[in-house]
């Protein structure tokens, strides 16, 4: 049995830090005078005591680098523990959730899913409000630091085609991992700072304004009112399709440019093919709308530009009913969704860097049918594909198709209809918020679902933010003996 002393200082560090936040919100229901505020300092006092008394039980292995088996129980352990504690103010708060809708809510935000099981919110308290965007600024920024971290040195789905992107001076993994934290750190509140005044520019209060920046940036989707941008002044949408598609963009590369380089940013292919996917993406949807549906108005287009990057980024926001399209929308926003945005940034889903590798890795079995005699690599960026990051993709493709099929299935012996049972599946998954049809869709949520559908998605958002493999390997045998 390997040593978990370090997985313990650093999940109960990580605990105590998430207690520490309780305070933001508790202090603003104090100043609202809303009566609310006790509910988030028992839940301080418990995830502070009870994150540093882990913490320090382990104190004396925390000089210790991490192994491969650590880092990987590090990685899971972080985003069971955590939404374990963030509940605690959904149960003790005004909601009055149970803990299996407070531990879906706190899952949902802290993986930047989106999906959401409470109504009333435009009536809810401002502190628990502020609780659900800062569980999803929180998660955004702790998804950058594996993605860049962990998921590489785990060789995951790929991900170690990153391994030395940018930060290859760096030393062991908890170290390199708060120096990239600190750097990233300072970029995302930036964005934060500015998607925010900017929302305050186009005419929402700056509470709005506010919190909503926080789960723009994330790509969370969590919003303040039932029925989320469609609350908000047209500009507004504007505002959040540019900080969606820059929060969807490598994070690496803002670090870059501030450095003083913005080579890497103009020649990454991943984001142009991204940005072209978005492009052709939204000019599918108006052409549909303008052709079928008669829409030439401004208003029309928004929503369409608006809700396609919604989706593709995994943001979750809706300002439409986009149901009411037709066939065609729907099945384009479903696959959408299955995209996602680009590697190490706060976008989820299959991200766009995948399908560059397996589209590179199809064109060069072609040409080996066409030419059996000739010589051909699969090439990224220029760079020839080593065999292991093929295979990891590869993998992950069959795994993500796999782990879909089967949720959908599950979600279906509980007694969904089809429709929910497989878009659920996917925005769970993929980390998207909406599903499709009139329960979980656009203008709907997860409330009305039974308890055994709602910790099956719970399971399917955890599996999926982790990108599946980082989650699946601790189910294996070989993983505890080595």
């Amino acid at each position: 049995m390997f040593d978990l002393r370090p997985v313990g200082y650093v999940i109960g560090l990580l605990v105590a830090m998430l207690g520490a936040t309780m305070l933001l919100p508790m202090m603003l229901d104090l100043i609202d005078g809303t009566g609310h505020w006790s509910a988030f300092f028992v839940s301080a006092v418990i995830t502070v005591l009870s994150g540093g008394l882990v913490s320090l039980s382990c104190h004396n292995g925390r000089g210790q680098g991490l192994s491969l088996q650590q880092t990987f129980l590090l990685t899971t352990g972080v985003w069971l523990a955590l939404p374990f504690f963030a509940a605690m103010p959904f149960m003790m708060g005004v909601t009055e959730a149970r803990f299996v809708d407070a531990f879906f809510e706190a899952m949902s935000g802290l993986t930047t899913t989106g999906s959401t099981v409470l109504s009333g919110l435009d009536v809810m308290p401002r502190g628990m409000l502020l609780w659900r965007g800062l569980l999803q600024w929180l998660g955004g920024i702790g998804i950058i630091v594996v993605a860049m971290v962990f998921l590489p040195e785990l060789r995951v789905g790929g991900m170690q085609i990153f391994k030395s992107e940018g930060f290859d001076t760096m030393g062991k993994i908890l170290p390199r991992a708060t120096e990239i934290s600190s750097r990233i750190s300072v970029i995302y509140v930036a964005l934060t700072m500015a998607c925010a005044l900017s929302y305050v520019i186009a005419g929402l209060t700056p509470f709005d304004a506010l919190v909503h920046s926080m789960t723009t940036v994330a790509t969370g989707g969590f919003a303040n009112y039932d029925a989320s941008f469609g609350a908000f002044p047209p500009g507004s949408e504007y505002v959040a399709v540019l900080f969606m598609i820059l929060a969807a963009l490598p994070f690496v590369r803002f670090v870059q440019l501030t450095a003083g380089t913005a080579k890497p940013l103009l020649k990454d292919s991943q984001i142009r093919v991204f940005l072209m996917t978005a492009l052709v993406i939204v000019a599918m949807l108006a052409g549909w709308q303008f052709l079928a549906n008669g829409v030439r108005s401004e208003e029309g287009m928004r929503k369409v530009v608006f809700n396609s990057v919604s989706i593709l980024t995994g943001t979750g926001y809706a300002s439409a009913d986009y149901m009411l399209w037709g066939g065609f929308p729907v099945a384009v926003l479903f696959f959408t969704g299955l995209i996602g945005g680009c590697a190490g940034s706060t976008a989820c889903s299959i991200k766009v860097f995948r399908y560059q590798l397996l589209f590179a890795s199809i064109k060069a079995q072609l040409h080996k049918i066409q030419h059996p005699s000739g010589v051909f690599a699969a090439r990224y960026q220029g760079r020839k594909i080593d065999d292991d990051v093929l295979s990891s993709v590869m993998s992950f493709f069959v795994f993500f198709t796999v782990t879909l099929g089967a949720l959908a299935v599950l979600l279906g012996m509980t007694g969904l209809d089809f429709v929910t049972a497989l878009s659920g599946a996917a925005a769970a998954i993929a980390n998207i918020g909406p599903g499709l049809g009139d329960t979980i869709g656009p203008s709907g949520n997860f409330a009305s679902l039974n308890d055994a559908a709602k910790w099956l998605l719970t399971i399917g958002m955890l599996i999926g933010r982790l990108e599946l493999l980082a989650v699946y390997v601790l189910f294996t045998v070989q993983f505890w003996r080595a």
